[in-house]
């Protein structure tokens, strides 16, 4: 199943597979997400997702029952 993922604030979207790795998503699209341990645990790659969710980009898949995902990312000067 094919998802459109919206990343701000770029404005870039792109098509994405449901179980595929944010990275991967983001790398494809050309959007930067900073990394550190890949881990989850340094909150490097923290994104949010609708409604204020907060996500570790490295240790999540794009999730199944979408249509769209919008992701805004951050600026974290200390990465």
């Amino acid at each position: 199943m094919t998802i459109r993922v919206h990343f701000l604030p770029d404005d870039v979207t792109v098509d994405a597979q449901v179980g595929e790795p944010l990275l991967d998503v983001a790398e494809r699209a050309g959007v930067f997400i900073p990394t550190g341990c890949l881990m989850g645990s340094c909150h490097a790659c923290t994104v949010e997702i609708e409604a204020g969710d907060m996500i570790r980009a490295c240790i999540t898949a794009v999730p199944p029952g979408r249509e769209k995902l919008t992701i805004n990312l951050f600026s974290d000067p200390t990465w």
